[in-house]
Protein backbone atom coordinates (compact mmCIF):
# COMPACT_ATOMS: atom_id res chain seq x y z
CA UNK A 1 0.00 0.00 0.00
CA UNK A 2 1.38 3.15 -1.41
CA UNK A 3 0.86 6.71 0.02
CA UNK A 4 -1.65 9.33 -1.09
CA UNK A 5 -0.50 12.05 -3.21
CA UNK A 6 -1.96 14.89 -1.51
CA UNK A 7 0.38 17.79 -3.42
CA UNK A 8 -1.40 20.73 -5.31
CA UNK A 9 -0.14 22.33 -8.25
CA UNK A 10 1.23 26.25 -7.41
CA UNK A 11 -0.38 28.86 -9.44
CA UNK A 12 1.33 31.97 -9.83
CA UNK A 13 -1.43 35.07 -9.48
CA UNK A 14 -0.02 37.95 -10.80
CA UNK A 15 0.95 35.69 -13.92
CA UNK A 16 -2.90 34.52 -13.74
CA UNK A 17 -4.24 38.43 -13.64
CA UNK A 18 -2.15 38.95 -16.75
CA UNK A 19 -3.70 36.22 -18.52
CA UNK A 20 -7.17 37.25 -17.79
CA UNK A 21 -6.79 41.12 -19.19
CA UNK A 22 -8.21 44.02 -17.79
CA UNK A 23 -11.33 44.17 -15.43
CA UNK A 24 -14.66 45.52 -17.42
CA UNK A 25 -15.75 48.61 -16.41
CA UNK A 26 -18.36 49.34 -14.17
CA UNK A 27 -19.91 52.57 -13.09
CA UNK A 28 -19.39 56.14 -14.01
CA UNK A 29 -15.60 57.05 -14.72
CA UNK A 30 -13.57 60.41 -13.83
CA UNK A 31 -13.84 61.54 -17.71
CA UNK A 32 -17.97 61.26 -17.43
CA UNK A 33 -17.66 63.05 -14.10
CA UNK A 34 -15.66 66.28 -15.91
CA UNK A 35 -17.99 65.97 -18.59
CA UNK A 36 -21.08 66.25 -17.49
CA UNK A 37 -23.75 68.76 -18.54
CA UNK A 38 -23.44 72.05 -16.58
CA UNK A 39 -26.07 75.06 -16.16
CA UNK A 40 -25.33 78.48 -17.66
CA UNK A 41 -24.73 81.75 -15.55
CA UNK A 42 -28.44 82.79 -16.64
CA UNK A 43 -29.56 79.58 -14.76
CA UNK A 44 -27.80 80.03 -11.85
CA UNK A 45 -29.34 83.66 -11.37
CA UNK A 46 -32.62 82.68 -12.11
CA UNK A 47 -31.95 79.64 -9.42
CA UNK A 48 -30.76 82.37 -6.83
CA UNK A 49 -33.38 84.33 -7.02
CA UNK A 50 -35.93 81.45 -6.56
CA UNK A 51 -33.79 80.73 -3.48
CA UNK A 52 -34.46 84.23 -2.53
CA UNK A 53 -38.11 84.48 -2.99
CA UNK A 54 -38.15 81.04 -0.53
CA UNK A 55 -36.36 82.66 1.83
CA UNK A 56 -38.70 86.33 1.61
CA UNK A 57 -41.51 84.30 1.95
CA UNK A 58 -40.21 81.96 5.37
CA UNK A 59 -38.65 85.60 6.92
CA UNK A 60 -42.99 86.58 6.55
CA UNK A 61 -43.55 83.63 8.21
CA UNK A 62 -41.79 83.90 10.62
CA UNK A 63 -42.23 87.52 11.40
CA UNK A 64 -45.92 86.35 11.80
CA UNK A 65 -45.13 83.74 14.30
CA UNK A 66 -42.85 86.11 16.09
CA UNK A 67 -45.71 88.63 16.33
CA UNK A 68 -48.45 86.12 17.63
CA UNK A 69 -45.74 84.74 20.22
CA UNK A 70 -45.49 88.28 21.47
CA UNK A 71 -49.18 88.85 21.98
CA UNK A 72 -49.19 85.30 24.01
CA UNK A 73 -46.53 86.34 25.84
CA UNK A 74 -48.35 89.69 26.66
CA UNK A 75 -51.31 87.63 27.51
CA UNK A 76 -49.44 85.52 29.83
CA UNK A 77 -47.53 88.49 31.37
CA UNK A 78 -50.39 90.46 32.34
CA UNK A 79 -52.01 87.32 33.24
CA UNK A 80 -49.37 86.57 35.73
CA UNK A 81 -49.43 90.08 37.46
CA UNK A 82 -52.68 89.94 37.83
CA UNK A 83 -52.16 86.51 39.53
CA UNK A 84 -49.08 88.33 41.31
CA UNK A 85 -51.52 90.98 42.64
CA UNK A 86 -54.14 88.22 44.02
CA UNK A 87 -51.74 86.16 44.86
CA UNK A 88 -50.51 89.27 47.34
CA UNK A 89 -54.02 89.45 48.40
CA UNK A 90 -54.31 85.66 49.34
CA UNK A 91 -50.86 86.20 50.89
CA UNK A 92 -52.40 88.77 53.13
CA UNK A 93 -55.62 87.35 53.75
CA UNK A 94 -53.66 83.92 54.74
CA UNK A 95 -51.26 86.08 57.44
CA UNK A 96 -54.40 87.70 58.59
CA UNK A 97 -55.96 84.32 59.14
CA UNK A 98 -52.85 82.40 60.91
CA UNK A 99 -52.45 85.65 63.27
CA UNK A 100 -56.10 84.86 63.89
CA UNK A 101 -55.54 80.84 64.34
CA UNK A 102 -52.35 81.50 66.14
CA UNK A 103 -54.36 83.86 68.77
CA UNK A 104 -56.76 81.48 69.20
CA UNK A 105 -54.48 78.37 69.60
CA UNK A 106 -52.50 80.43 72.05
CA UNK A 107 -55.18 81.22 73.30
CA UNK A 108 -56.31 77.64 73.81
CA UNK A 109 -53.03 76.59 74.76
CA UNK A 110 -53.12 79.13 77.34
CA UNK A 111 -56.50 77.27 78.61
CA UNK A 112 -54.76 73.81 78.12
CA UNK A 113 -52.06 74.77 80.41
CA UNK A 114 -54.32 76.10 82.75
CA UNK A 115 -56.42 72.77 82.53
CA UNK A 116 -52.71 70.55 82.17
CA UNK A 117 -51.68 72.81 85.34
CA UNK A 118 -55.06 72.34 87.52
CA UNK A 119 -54.61 68.49 86.63
CA UNK A 120 -50.63 68.96 87.93
CA UNK A 121 -52.06 70.42 90.92
CA UNK A 122 -55.04 67.75 91.83
CA UNK A 123 -51.97 65.07 90.71
CA UNK A 124 -49.70 66.91 92.87
CA UNK A 125 -52.26 66.91 95.93
CA UNK A 126 -53.14 63.40 95.52
CA UNK A 127 -49.88 62.60 95.69
CA UNK A 128 -49.21 64.55 98.96
CA UNK A 129 -52.12 63.09 100.20
CA UNK A 130 -50.96 59.62 99.78
CA UNK A 131 -47.76 60.72 101.10
CA UNK A 132 -49.42 61.82 104.38
CA UNK A 133 -51.65 58.49 104.92
CA UNK A 134 -48.35 56.66 104.33
CA UNK A 135 -46.83 58.20 106.93
CA UNK A 136 -49.66 58.05 108.97
CA UNK A 137 -49.87 54.48 108.74
CA UNK A 138 -45.87 54.38 109.52
CA UNK A 139 -46.38 56.50 112.26
CA UNK A 140 -49.25 54.41 113.80
CA UNK A 141 -47.46 51.10 113.08
CA UNK A 142 -44.11 52.69 114.80
CA UNK A 143 -46.36 53.64 117.64
CA UNK A 144 -48.16 50.29 118.60
CA UNK A 145 -44.59 48.40 118.14
CA UNK A 146 -43.38 51.25 120.59
CA UNK A 147 -46.26 50.78 122.92
CA UNK A 148 -46.51 47.11 122.27
CA UNK A 149 -42.81 46.92 123.48
CA UNK A 150 -43.16 49.59 126.43
CA UNK A 151 -46.05 47.00 127.49
CA UNK A 152 -43.96 44.12 127.72
CA UNK A 153 -41.51 45.61 128.97
CA UNK A 154 -43.67 47.11 132.30
CA UNK A 155 -45.05 43.55 131.73
CA UNK A 156 -41.54 41.76 132.30
CA UNK A 157 -40.93 44.70 135.07
CA UNK A 158 -44.46 43.25 137.17
CA UNK A 159 -43.11 39.81 136.62
CA UNK A 160 -39.87 40.49 138.43
CA UNK A 161 -41.30 42.76 140.87
CA UNK A 162 -44.23 39.69 141.78
CA UNK A 163 -41.73 37.76 141.85
CA UNK A 164 -39.19 39.33 144.01
CA UNK A 165 -42.33 40.06 146.38
CA UNK A 166 -43.13 36.44 146.71
CA UNK A 167 -39.36 35.62 147.39
CA UNK A 168 -39.75 38.26 150.43
CA UNK A 169 -42.90 36.72 151.56
CA UNK A 170 -41.68 33.25 152.36
CA UNK A 171 -38.41 34.56 153.70
CA UNK A 172 -40.78 36.55 155.87
CA UNK A 173 -42.56 33.72 156.84
CA UNK A 174 -39.75 31.25 157.56
CA UNK A 175 -38.53 33.88 159.88
CA UNK A 176 -41.93 34.19 161.39
CA UNK A 177 -41.93 30.61 161.81
CA UNK A 178 -38.30 30.76 163.47
CA UNK A 179 -39.42 33.16 166.15
CA UNK A 180 -42.42 31.10 166.89
CA UNK A 181 -40.21 28.07 167.37
CA UNK A 182 -38.24 30.19 169.70
CA UNK A 183 -40.76 31.81 171.58
CA UNK A 184 -41.83 28.04 172.53
CA UNK A 185 -39.05 26.80 173.11
CA UNK A 186 -38.31 29.82 175.40
CA UNK A 187 -42.18 29.72 177.43
CA UNK A 188 -41.13 26.15 177.95
CA UNK A 189 -37.35 27.01 179.44
CA UNK A 190 -36.46 29.38 182.65
CA UNK A 191 -37.57 33.04 183.17
CA UNK A 192 -34.44 34.78 182.75
CA UNK A 193 -33.37 32.14 179.55
CA UNK A 194 -36.98 33.53 178.19
CA UNK A 195 -36.46 37.50 178.80
CA UNK A 196 -33.36 36.86 176.98
CA UNK A 197 -34.65 34.96 173.82
CA UNK A 198 -37.24 37.57 173.82
CA UNK A 199 -34.70 40.39 173.78
CA UNK A 200 -33.44 38.49 170.87
CA UNK A 201 -36.46 38.19 169.10
CA UNK A 202 -36.83 41.92 169.48
CA UNK A 203 -34.04 42.55 167.86
CA UNK A 204 -34.26 39.96 164.92
CA UNK A 205 -37.83 41.84 164.80
CA UNK A 206 -36.38 45.75 164.33
CA UNK A 207 -33.57 44.38 162.00
CA UNK A 208 -36.40 42.61 159.47
CA UNK A 209 -38.34 45.82 159.89
CA UNK A 210 -35.22 47.95 158.74
CA UNK A 211 -34.28 45.44 156.00
CA UNK A 212 -37.91 45.55 154.65
CA UNK A 213 -37.85 49.31 154.89
CA UNK A 214 -34.52 49.33 152.76
CA UNK A 215 -35.86 46.50 150.30
CA UNK A 216 -39.09 48.89 149.93
CA UNK A 217 -36.81 51.45 149.27
CA UNK A 218 -34.87 49.96 146.72
CA UNK A 219 -37.67 48.38 144.76
CA UNK A 220 -39.20 52.13 144.78
CA UNK A 221 -36.18 53.72 143.36
CA UNK A 222 -35.18 50.71 140.76
CA UNK A 223 -39.10 51.23 139.28
CA UNK A 224 -38.31 54.94 138.53
CA UNK A 225 -35.33 54.53 137.31
CA UNK A 226 -36.60 51.27 135.15
CA UNK A 227 -39.21 54.09 134.16
CA UNK A 228 -37.06 56.98 133.28
CA UNK A 229 -34.74 54.88 130.92
CA UNK A 230 -37.97 53.31 129.50
CA UNK A 231 -39.05 56.91 128.69
CA UNK A 232 -36.00 58.03 127.00
CA UNK A 233 -35.52 54.41 125.37
CA UNK A 234 -39.19 54.74 124.04
CA UNK A 235 -38.28 58.51 122.73
CA UNK A 236 -35.03 57.70 121.25
CA UNK A 237 -37.45 55.11 119.39
CA UNK A 238 -39.69 57.53 118.15
CA UNK A 239 -36.91 59.88 116.52
CA UNK A 240 -34.76 56.93 114.68
CA UNK A 241 -38.22 55.89 113.60
CA UNK A 242 -39.30 59.41 112.65
CA UNK A 243 -36.20 59.84 110.84
CA UNK A 244 -36.08 56.95 108.81
CA UNK A 245 -39.48 57.68 107.57
CA UNK A 246 -38.03 61.44 106.17
CA UNK A 247 -35.19 59.93 104.52
CA UNK A 248 -37.33 56.81 102.64
CA UNK A 249 -39.42 59.47 101.95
Amino acid sequence: MGKRDNRVAYMNPIAMARARGPAPNSGPTIQDYLNRPRPTWEEVKEQLEKKKKGSRALAEFEEKMNENWRKELEKHREKLLGGNESSSKKKEKKKKEKKKSNRLSSSSSSSSSSDSSSSSSDSEDEDKKQGKKKRKKKYRSSRKSSASSTSESESDSKDSTKKKRSKEDYEKEKEGKTHRRKRKKADRGDGPLSSESLSESDQTEEVQVKKKKNTEDKDKTDKTRKRKKHKKHGKKKKKKIAGSNLDSE
